[in-house]
């Protein structure tokens, strides 16, 4: 995180482990090899293909119904008008002002469990979709060929670079500006090219359907709510090179993020002056999501060294194919870096909201109240982290593998998966490396 979270982000020690970090890593990265294996004796045919699920008609109605949605539009556009009159009005510190917090980690990190629970819900609150959607237009203007999903991770890549590059990303200013202009933005957009523009051009809302694919609440081709298997939803998120550039930025930042927190990385960089720090940072930023990139890319190409099934991938070929099992993995190092941050920076949001303004006020009557460091151990704070790393690589090793056994035939099916097999267990290791180490 920046300059304000800075304190806050992880877990102080995050070399006490309960067990030997060597003994982390390998026992990780068996698991995740393990499963593999055992997938590809018991797992030949591909079983995410069809994504029906027991339907919900009552749960359908209640989400569907006009009140429902009026409060959820109504909900957003309050969040958002809080958020830019604290961070506008309010106090000029960041250790005083809400706004900080609210976007940094009631948003950014509660987006993920939100979309995991609740499935698509952030497209019925997105404010700016709510805002666009008040000018009324007989007809649009067509979005460019070619554009899809670019303008969310072109989006996304310049808040990761306030978040993890820029020193004063976390100054109430900088975030009012940001958020000011991030939503100026898209409300053109969604007037000019309408309701297709926040599907494709808007980053969160872009995010949080990404997420929501891995979760167990869908919608069928006739809008019915259904109860799925999570992985079946994850097999169709859309074979797009944009979306390989998406996940591909957030596994590269997230590992960047981890970085950053090594105290070798702080002592060297620590002195830097103000330009110097936004050149190192951006360029570790970018070399991060760099590595990944190629690392997956280069996997999931060596992969179609085996004779791929005809038709079977798309224009974005091998790596599109396989780009849904990032999704898990992403959460997995996600929940693994902000969990410890969210659970006591996420307090604060609460005891700041009690004076959004800096007037003085005790709104909520919790003034006074400080953040409760104690209620969560090292040990388990660790246990989440490797735990979630592990499972997310677990999850898309099946995921990898389920794709594998549509793509291939059976005599090629563990063969062909070895390099992602590496990939996989390269990215486990280096992510409880990078969570674990001080």
């Amino acid at each position: 995180m920046v300059e304000l979270l800075i304190p806050l982000h992880g877990i102080g020690g995050r070399g006490d482990l309960p067990v030997p970090l060597w003994l982390a890593i390998y026992s990780a990265g068996a698991a995740v090899a393990v499963s593999f294996f055992a997938l590809a004796a018991f797992w030949s045919r591909p079983r995410f293909e069809v994504t029906a699920g027991k339907s919900l008609r009552r749960l359908t109605r209640v989400v569907d119904n006009r009140l429902t949605r009026s409060v959820l539009k109504l909900a957003g556009l309050a969040a958002l008008a809080l958020m830019l009159g604290a961070a506008w009005f309010g106090s000029s510190s960041p250790a005083l002002n809400p706004a900080p917090t609210w976007l940094y980690v009631w948003i950014w990190v509660g987006i993920i469990p939100l979309s995991l629970l609740c499935g698509p819900i952030w497209r019925l609150a997105n404010p700016f979709r709510t805002i666009a959607g008040l000018v009324h237009r007989t007809s649009y203007r067509k979005l460019p060929d070619g554009i899809a999903y670019w303008p969310a991770v072109a989006g996304l890549a310049g808040f990761l670079w306030l978040e993890l590059a820029y020193p004063e990303g976390s100054e109430p200013l900088v975030v009012a500006i940001f958020v000011t202009g991030y939503a100026l933005a898209n409300v053109a957009a969604g007037i000019v090219y309408g309701p297709a523009w926040f599907r494709i051009g808007d980053s969160f809302e872009v995010y949080a359907e990404v997420l929501a694919r891995l979760s167990p609440l869908g919608r069928r081709a006739d809008g019915q709510l259904v109860l799925r298997n999570p992985l079946a939803g994850l097999a169709t998120i859309p074979q797009e090179p944009a979306i390989v550039g998406l996940l591909c930025l957030l596994l590269g930042s997230t590992a960047f993020d981890g970085i950053s927190r090594w105290s070798a990385w702080t002592q060297l960089t620590g002195d830097l002056s103000r330009t110097q720090h936004i050149v190192v940072h951006t360029l570790g930023l970018i070399t991060s999501v760099a590595i990944v990139s190629v690392l997956f890319v280069l996997a999931a190409r060596t992969t179609g060294v085996a004779r791929v099934r005809p038709g079977a991938v798309g224009r974005a070929g091998l790596p599109g194919a396989f780009v849904h099992s990032l999704v898990p993995i992403a959460i997995g190092y996600a929940v693994a870096h902000y969990f410890s941050f969210a659970m006591f920076q996420g307090q604060e949001g609460v005891l700041l909201a009690t004076d959004p303004f800096g007037r003085g006020w005790d709104l909520l009557g919790i003034g006074g109240t400080r953040i409760d460091y104690a209620f969560l151990g090292t040990g388990v704070i660790a246990g989440v982290q490797i735990g979630a790393i592990v499972l997310g690589h677990v999850l898309g090793v099946v995921s990898a593998h389920d794709r594998a056994a549509e793509l291939f035939r059976r005599r090629q099916l563990r063969r062909a998966q070895y390099p992602m097999l590496a990939a996989m267990v390269a990215f486990t290791a280096g992510g409880i490396a990078l969570v674990t180490a001080s």
